[in-house]
């Protein structure tokens, strides 16, 4: 069984590190396919993209237009794979294209090159256009005309945009857990850090500690409780001050340590980082500091005369340093945790409490002599394994977003082995166990099955991580996929009337005369289509969405008018989701970006159904 547990958190540990090899920074599009165009003395244009590796370039997205016209090209095949971005099979080509056409007898114009293209660990480009202008004339190499490309658009749009436009898509992003330190509510963050350091308190790398610390406070003078408390008080404030220094470095980082943390790199190292932090509370190996330092600060902390309160204040602060390490795993994501909120005053109180929690078998011994604590056990460990899992958890989720769909389920789904494991899924229940033993069989059989089948998901190239085997359908019913997902209510799916233009956006809001939703939508964009699939074909939204005028601008071609769009409402790109009221007023709580459940989506629903700006003019 220990031979498992290992193998298996060994195997994510080297998913997670191998993972930049997939998911190293993504290049701009001009880098990842950089073309070269020329035109040559005997009148031939030549065309050449080079390539970047674990990059390919689209064959049916390659297009030349000259001075408004179509110019016919012959391509050469490319190789033929299924691609999860269009839900088909694509001819795609690597490393490098060269086209060659002849541009004799024509006059001097402009030429107009289009292409699109993805990265293989599954992030895909807006399809790009280039302009050039073109003399017969003038033989030798083009240079593009300026012109702001589809990756840079983005952050132009946001130089213009106010602070109240960029904030909801910001809300939306963020996770129930940040959204609660940002509410404000400085009860409900004292209570959840404060649990959260009860729980660390009673792991292995603290508890064992208290009867060493407790005898260096007491010291061999004898102590009532009201003076042993009080020791315990001052013990305890010194070891919160290294925890709330902590904090208010991590709330003062702010949106900078934030925006660091969201390059593939970084993700990918604080993963690793976690999965290693895991392995030392499944006791693979012993993470501390040195022995030698160890001693020296032990050392350091026993000259101090264990009656004084400043002494004493100064011993929690060391021990601090000595615990430091061995709770490093739940203390960075506690870090992580507060630094989205940049305030530093919020990172204080929370880090503050939960040192306030870790110090309670402390508090504990001075009021008692340690009468009320309970022994050192075999439960503990249970503790620790249960934050190792934690870690694993989160390690996984952090490195989703820069993980093929297939790598994404083959973790979680060796995640759910290895929490299977350690429920001793493979060992009979004793006899004459309780209830809770039998319970806890069923939930190893259930997350062993789970695991399975995301194994066996990820091994067939699935493509759905909540739903493992849904590609093994057969042809027939993968066809009527979202009518199966409708049930019976097929005459409710949402209708979508396209816009394209700003212009067609206006005309449309003024003559509404009850609340829109403007869905923005690519057919590269495989979240949209997960809304569309997961979201979309639920009954209560269709329900919800009934009372609503539906309008869809699908930006695919990313024109100038598909641009202009994102650019009036601050979108980088769909999946995008805007709610206007009657009145034709956006009601900026409601907005969406990226992927929502249906749960989610409905709450935006009902704001803006609800909003007082409806009747507005």
């Amino acid at each position: 069984m220990k031979f498992l547990i290992q193998w298996l958190a060994a195997l994510l540990l080297a998913s997670v590190v191998g993972g930049p090899a997939l998911a190293d920074d993504f290049l701009a599009p001009e880098r990842a396919f950089d073309l070269r165009a020329e035109l040559k003395a005997d009148g031939q244009l030549a065309l050449h993209w080079a390539i970047a590796p674990e990059y390919h370039l689209y064959r049916d997205r390659i297009s030349l237009r000259s001075d408004g016209a179509a110019v016919p090209v012959l391509l050469p095949s490319g190789k033929r794979k299924y691609d999860e971005n269009f839900g088909k099979e694509m001819e795609t080509y690597a490393g490098s294209l060269a086209l060659q056409l002849p541009w004799q007898g024509r006059t001097a114009g402009t030429l107009l090159v289009g292409y699109q293209g993805c990265a293989d660990a599954g992030l895909c480009y807006p399809p790009v256009e280039r302009r050039y202008r073109i003399d017969p004339a003038q033989p030798g190499v083009l240079k593009a005309l300026p012109e702001d490309p589809p990756g840079q658009l983005a952050n132009t749009a946001t130089e213009g945009a106010t602070p109240a436009a960029q904030a909801p898509a910001l809300e939306d992003d963020t996770s129930l857990a940040q959204r609660t330190l940002q509410s404000g509510s400085a009860w409900r963050i004292g209570a959840a850090f404060l649990v959260f350091g009860l729980l660390l308190s009673f792991t292995p790398c603290v508890l064992p500690m208290v009867p060493i610390l407790s005898s260096i406070i007491v010291g061999e003078a004898q102590v009532t409780r009201k003076r042993g408390l009080l020791l315990a008080v001052a013990y305890s404030l010194g070891m919160a001050l290294v925890y709330t220094s902590l904090g208010v470095a991590a709330g003062l980082a702010g949106e900078g340590l934030a925006g660091a943390l969201q390059k593939p790199w970084v993700l990918m190292t604080f993963g690793a980082l976690l999965v290693a932090l895991a392995l030392s509370m499944f006791d693979v190996y012993q993470l501390q500091l040195p022995s030698a330092l160890q001693t020296r600060l032990s050392n350091a902390s026993g000259n101090l005369s264990g009656g004084r309160l400043a002494a004493v204040f100064v011993m929690g602060a060391v021990s601090a340093l000595i615990v430091g390490p061995c709770v490093a795993g739940p203390l960075a994501g506690a870090l992580l945790y507060i630094s989205q909120t940049g305030n530093a005053l919020v990172g204080a109180g929370a880090l503050f409490a939960m040192a306030c929690g870790m110090s309670v078998p402390l508090l504990l011994t001075g009021l008692s002599a340690g009468s009320l604590l309970p022994r050192a056990g075999a439960w503990m460990n249970h503790v620790k394994k249960v934050f190792g899992l934690l870690l694993i958890a989160v390690a996984i989720w952090m490195v989703n977003p820069v993980l093929p769909v297939t790598a994404s389920m083959a973790l979680w789904g060796a995640f759910a082995i290895l929490c299977a494991a350690f429920l001793r899924v493979g060992e009979a229940v004793a006899q004459g166990a309780g209830a809770g033993a039998y319970a806890t069989k069923a939930l190893g059989v259930l997350m062993l099955l789970g695991g399975l089948f995301e194994l066996v998901g990820a091994a067939s190239s699935g493509r759905d991580v909540l739903q493992p085997l849904a590609h093994l359908r057969s042809a027939g019913n993968g066809a009527t996929i979202a009518a199966v997902g409708a049930g019976q209510a097929h005459n409710t799916e949402p209708r979508f009337t396209r816009v394209r233009t700003m212009a067609d956006l206006d005309q449309a809001l003024a003559a509404a005369k009850k609340p829109v939703m403007l869905d923005f939508y690519a057919d590269w964009c495989v979240s949209c289509k997960e809304m569309e699939r997961l979201t979309f074909t639920d009954t209560r939204v269709q329900a919800a969405m009934q009372d609503m005028h539906l309008l869809q601008a699908d930006v695919t071609a990313n024109s100038e008018e598909d641009r202009a769009l994102m650019k009036r409402f601050s979108l980088f790109g769909p999946p995008g989701i805007v709610m206007f009221d009657a009145g034709g007023n956006e009601v900026t709580q409601a907005r969406i970006i990226g992927y929502q459940p249906p749960e989610k989506f409905l709450r935006r629903l009902e704001l803006a159904a609800n909003s007082p700006e409806r009747t507005t003019q």
